[in-house]
């Protein structure tokens, strides 16, 4: 596999975040358009994604082994969780709560499993851009209506399994390709009983269909690759506040798209999020 520099896997895991942020729009538009429920959008997502990458690399990489079981499996906990926290608490709230968690529990993670430390700057980094997400969704979660607490259970438990599969995949990272096609090869197997039991076959549309392709291709195979890719080069901890930068263009989205508002407050705490984001991705080191 050709070695990833520590620039190069900080590109990377930037340009997948801001692929990711699109992703949560995408799934929110198909509940409408296609009549699927978040583990529907999931499947899907995830074997149109192995299928692309099938389609690219020609070849069934030798990673697809025991490894891919248990990201596999965290995939589908933290893709169905995400979208299920979003048809209860919206686009923001689901995505920034699911990434604030995040990068706490793979810092846990990553000190007392892989025992990688944190330097001075990826310690600031992650405390500002923590700061930039409680400012960025203060009013919302204040403001939230009860019913909508589930959604941010389902988003802390997608934190939960987003945070296992970074830092199995840091641990284990000798073959990227392998890593994201079996995961969403596993990923579909495990969400395939419970979409079947709530549909899985999409109300075929030009724009049903156009989103499918879409989430299966931007947000999912060429999102999870440069992801992977990125784990090879960089620290866990490092990899999971980068991708913060996801929460900021999916608010901007849910704010475009949705008519979700932010205030004055939550756009200062975009830009000290992205300030935070753009300062370690700049100054990334290798791990």
């Amino acid at each position: 596999m050709t070695h990833v520099s520590a620039r190069r896997g900080a590109l990377y895991v930037s340009v997948a975040a801001t692929a990711w942020g699109t992703g949560g729009a995408a799934g929110s538009l198909l509940f409408e358009t296609a009549g699927l429920g978040p583990v529907g959008v999931s499947l899907w997502r995830y074997l149109i994604g192995a299928a692309l990458l099938l389609a690219v690399t020609r070849t069934l990489p030798a990673g697809l082994s025991w490894r891919v079981l248990p990201v596999g499996a965290g995939m589908a906990l933290y893709q169905a969780a995400y979208f299920a926290s979003i048809a209860h608490s919206g686009v923001a709230v689901a995505t920034v709560v699911t990434m604030g968690a995040t990068p706490v529990f793979t810092a846990l993670g990553s000190r007392f499993l892989l025992r990688e430390r944190l330097g001075g700057t990826a310690l600031t980094a992650l405390a500002a851009a923590l700061a930039g997400l409680f400012l960025l969704t203060a009013e919302t979660v204040l403001q939230t209506r009860t019913s909508a607490l589930a959604g941010i259970g389902f988003a802390v438990a997608s934190a939960a399994g987003y945070a296992g599969v970074t830092l199995f995949s840091r641990h284990h990272r000798d073959d990227a390709g392998g890593t994201a096609i079996g995961g969403f090869l596993v990923g579909a197997a495990c969400l395939a009983p419970f979409a079947t039991a709530g549909g899985v076959v999409p109300e075929v549309s030009a724009a049903s269909v156009g989103l499918l392709l879409y989430l299966g291709a931007v947000p999912t195979a060429l999102a999870y690759g440069l992801f992977f890719r990125a784990l090879t080069a960089l620290r866990a901890t490092t990899v999971s506040i980068i991708s913060l930068g996801e929460a900021v263009g999916a608010a901007v989205l849910g704010v475009v798209l949705f008519g979700e508002r932010l205030t004055p407050l939550a756009w200062s705490g975009c830009v000290l999020l992205l300030a935070a984001v753009t300062v370690l991705a700049i100054r990334a080191e290798a791990g």
